[in-house]
Parts: structure tokens; sequence; C-alpha cells
């Protein structure tokens, strides 16, 4: 591509020396020649160095490819000794397991027998709360249920001795060292075990649950729950690990041999039971509590304006209290008639009823509004029940728990509600109505001493 162009550059620089001086375009026509060889030689020196490295690769890569067939051939003939030794093995199986049925005779009942025997009993072991206690003990059972071997006489006897020692073990109540899941950061604690039905922490009485398939992911089997039983199966069990031998006393027992304290831990908490209401539900308990408080303050105030009344019927003069106010209206008309004194004293109880019936509307509303708040949520939950069984079906009874759950935790939560606050309104009606009666009590008997006076 240099070359032609540099034939071009000369081919117009001769046609425009035509009309330059004779010498000039001699200088000029030898200087193009001289490029050109000059790149001629430079280009065929750079195709050489190209051709050297094309010629290096190729022998590199073909000594590679040489290399590569030969560990093929390696390889095949490895394979090809394998696979001859494989068959011979396979021959020399063949061979001695005929020997060893032949040599078993009867025998090989017996072998079939204990492998059976100590995969069942292996089973039964390591679901056994002993196992807590005495963990790795079925190992050699595993060993003997895995054996290609008739078992000897000291594994058949393993097997006679740890199923008399699980005999013994389940009527035992005894107590030893062990690291308990979620408890105490894992370190050792002393728990005590009541035979197979039972196992809880010696200090506290904290009952445990077992699992056996916990010890193949590497955790620990023993597990505190995060919710107990409580009450008397906790008071025994702590009484069973503060007692000494020889002691008789209650102990706890599950017949479930576990699975009844497992369940516990599926109940929910009462935090999570409200949770379970939804907002319908902490609207009805923050409605409640708060018309609870003032339902309190109330009847505090109630017990307070009854008080001073019961004083102020002791007293002459009159005081800053209902029937302290009436006895100054009173004395405002005592110089008039008896119809005009029956008059502003009737008008005095009048204006101090709304005083002592303050807040009853209210309790009363909320009492007959928490059930149907309720309500409300019970049709909400409902309706979400609905679309859970409309995209899932019927078949997944958890993904309705939602909705099922919400529907009656609102009215539980309406219902309780509204029993106490209609306890607090019939109270605060009681107690406005007691002072009612005392003001209506002493009106008229103002009244009579009045026209007594008048008459005399």
């Amino acid at each position: 591509m240099n070359i032609l162009k540099k034939c071009l550059v000369a081919m117009l620089a001769m046609s425009a020396f035509v009309v330059s001086a004779p010498e000039a375009q001699s200088q000029s026509v030898s200087q193009i020649l001289q490029d050109i060889r000059n790149d001629s030689a430079k280009t065929q020196q750079e195709n050489a160095e190209r051709e050297r490295k094309f010629r290096q690769e190729r022998d590199s890569r073909a000594s590679l490819l040489a290399q590569a067939r030969e560990e093929l051939r390696v390889l095949e003939a490895r394979e090809a000794t394998i696979r001859r030794q494989f068959g011979s093995n396979e021959g020399t199986i063949v061979r001695l397991e005929t020997e060893r049925d032949a040599a078993t005779g009867e025998f090989s009942e017996v072998f079939g027998l204990s492998r059976n025997k100590a995969t069942e009993f292996r089973a039964i072991l390591d679901n056994s709360l002993v196992s807590a206690e005495m963990p790795g003990r079925t190992d050699e059972l595993q060993e003997i249920a895995n054996s290609e071997a008739l078992p000897s006489t000291e594994q058949l006897n393993l097997m006679y001795t740890t199923l008399l020692d699980e005999i013994r073990a389940q009527r035992q109540v005894k107590s030893f060292k062990a690291k308990v899941a979620n408890h105490n950061d894992g370190e050792e604690v002393d728990v005590t075990r009541v035979g197979p039905f039972a196992v809880f922490t010696k200090d506290g009485g904290e009952f445990l649950t077992y699992t056996p398939s916990a010890v193949s992911k590497g955790q620990l089997p023993l597990m505190k729950p995060k919710t107990q039983i409580g009450g008397r199966p906790n008071a025994a069990a702590s009484s069973v690990g503060a007692a000494s031998a020889g002691d008789i006393i209650d102990a706890p027992i599950d017949p479930t041999r576990g699975n009844l304290v497992k369940t516990f831990d599926r109940y929910p908490t009462w935090q999570e039971r409200v949770a379970q209401g939804g907002t319908i539900g902490y609207i009805i308990i923050f409605g409640a509590l708060a018309l609870a408080i003032f339902g309190i303050l109330n009847i505090l105030r109630l017990l307070a304006t009854s008080a001073a009344v019961r004083g102020q019927k002791r007293k002459a003069q009159a005081g800053k209290n209902p029937l302290g106010r009436i006895m100054s209206a009173y004395d405002g008309v005592k110089d008039k008639g008896s119809e005009a004194v029956e008059l502003a004293l009737d008008e005095a109880i009048l204006k101090e009823s709304p005083k002592l019936e303050f807040g009853l509307s209210l309790l009363k509303l909320g009492a007959g509004i928490a059930p149907l708040m309720g309500l409300l949520g019970t049709v909400t939950g409902m309706i979400k029940t609905f679309q859970a069984m409309t995209i899932f079906g019927t078949g997944n009874a958890q993904t309705m728990a939602g909705g099922i759950s919400e529907a009656l935790v609102t009215t539980m939560l309406g219902l309780i509600a509204a029993i106490p606050l209609l306890i607090l309104h019939s109270f605060c009606q009681s107690l406005a109505r007691g002072v009612q009666s005392t003001l209506e009590e002493q009106s008229a008997g103002i009244v009579a001493r009045h026209v007594e006076s008048r008459s005399a």
C-alpha cells in the first residue's frame, strides 16, 4: 500500500517536473526511487519477522498437541488397566460372597436378624430421652447395622446390655450436666430427667425439649422452649430439682414424652394474640383503656362528692359542694313562701344533676360501641379469609389462619372492653343517683322545716 502511494506521488511529481528544470527533476525522481527501495526493504523485513513468529508458534503448538496426545494415550492405558482391575475385583467379591454364604450356612439368618434388630434398637434409643444423658450410645449399634460380617459375641451382648440399660434408666430420676440451646449461652447446666418422660433444669424447674435429629445437624438436642407450662407442673419440677435422695415428692410426667411441652411453644403470647386483632383490635384496646381511665377518675370524683355531701349534712354553714350550694340557694329565698322555696331548691337540684351525671353517657356509648367494633373486625377478618380461599384454595389452612384469628380476636377484645365499661358505667350511675337522692332528701327536709317555721 505504501509502495502504491509512492508510485502515485512519483507520477504526479514527474508530471509536475515536466515544466521544471532538468536538474531539479532528476534529483526528485532519484529521491522518490530511494524512498521506494527503503520502504520495500522495511516491508520485506517485517514480513520475514512475522513469518518467523508464525513458524515459532506453529512449532510450539505442535509440541503441545503431541504432549496432549501422549497424556491421552497414558490415560487411556490407565483406564484400561483400571477396568481390568475392576472386573477382577468384581469377580473376587462374588467369589468371597459365595464363600461367606457357604461358610455362614444357617448363621446367615442370624446375620440378617442382627442387622435388622440393631437398626430397630438404634431408632428406639435415639428417640429416647435417656440419650440426652448418654450421647453416642448408639454408635456401636449403627456399626452392627452397617456391618457386612457376622456380629461377634461381644456385639450381640452389647445389644442385650444396651437394652437393659435403657430399661433401668426409664425408672430412674437422675440429674446430670448437659448443654441446652437457648439457655445459659450454651454452657453446661444441671438438668433432671424423670425416666424417659420429662427433663427440666434443676435450678428453676424449666421444662426442656429433646430433639434427636438436631445431633445430625450439629445442634444441641436439648432446647429450652420460649413458653413454659407454668403452674403446678413447673412448681413440681422445681421441687424435684431441690429434693434429696430418698425423698418422696410429686414429679411431673409427660406421657407424650416431650410432645406436650412442645405444643406450649406454639401457643401465642398475649402480645402475639393482641397483634392478631390487627388495626381494629388496637383501636378497641386504646379506646377501652382511655374510657376505663376516664371512668375510674369519674368514680373518684363522685366518691369525693358523696363524701363532701355526707359531711355537709352535719354542718350548718354551706360549703363548696352540691348540698352546700342547695343550702345557699335556700338562704336566698328563705324569706319567701314555701312554693318559692320549693321551686328554688328544685332548680338548684336540676343544676347539680348534669355535674353528677357527667361522663355517664360516654361510658355507656363506649360499652355499646366496643362489641360493634369487634363485629367489624370479625367481618374484615372473614373477608380476608375468603380472599385467601379464593387465591390459594382450601387445601392450606395456614393461609386462612390470619383472617380467622383477626375475626375471633377482635370479637373477644370487643367483649372484653364492653364488660368493664358497663361495670364502670353502672357504678358511676349508682354513685350519681345516691348523691341525687341525698340532695332531694335534704331539699325536702329544708322545705318541711321552712313550712314549720312559717306556720309557727
